[in-house]
């Protein structure tokens, strides 16, 4: 069984509600779960993974979330070439050029550490809608084709 790590950070609850809602999706497919708040995860914790999605929220003017910069600092220390990712996360169209920067920045970071990216950046307006869960499922499914093809 495959074993699947999900990692999130939030502020207003939305990035949580779609870290839940990709772990349905992946334990509908028989994927076994792990959820995590970024703040209590060491990044040593994606070599016990399979699959590794992080959920952050973008702050301010592009910004990372502060509770995650030691978690993200330190995927610079770590290769993970056995591990598939990929990065999701609400953030508001409001804020225009900065939306959801930190998807891209995570996104970068986890590649550099010489992981695969299963599937293609996801980003979110705002809390989880009908039309966020399809493309969520969408997400998760591409993903998992990823990772049975490697």
């Amino acid at each position: 069984m495959l074993n699947a790590l999900v990692v999130y950070a939030t502020i207003t609850g939305n990035n949580e509600a779609v870290a839940d809602l990709i772990i349905a999706n992946l334990q509908q497919n028989n994927i076994n779960v792990t959820k995590k708040e970024i703040s209590l995860c060491d990044v040593q914790t994606l070599l016990n993974f399979d699959i590794v999605v992080l959920v952050p929220y973008t702050y301010d003017n592009g910004a990372l979330p502060e509770e995650g910069l030691d978690f993200y600092d330190d995927l610079a220390l770590i290769k993970l070439p056995d591990v598939i990712y990929g990065v999701t996360g609400s953030g508001d169209l409001f804020y225009e050029d900065d939306y959801c920067l930190a998807v891209d920045a995570f996104a970068a970071a986890l590649a550099a550490t010489g992981a695969t990216q299963g599937v293609s950046n996801l980003k979110l307006n705002l809390y989880p809608d009908d039309m966020a869960k399809e493309q969520i499922q969408a997400f998760v499914k591409q993903l998992l084709v990823t990772t049975t093809n490697q």
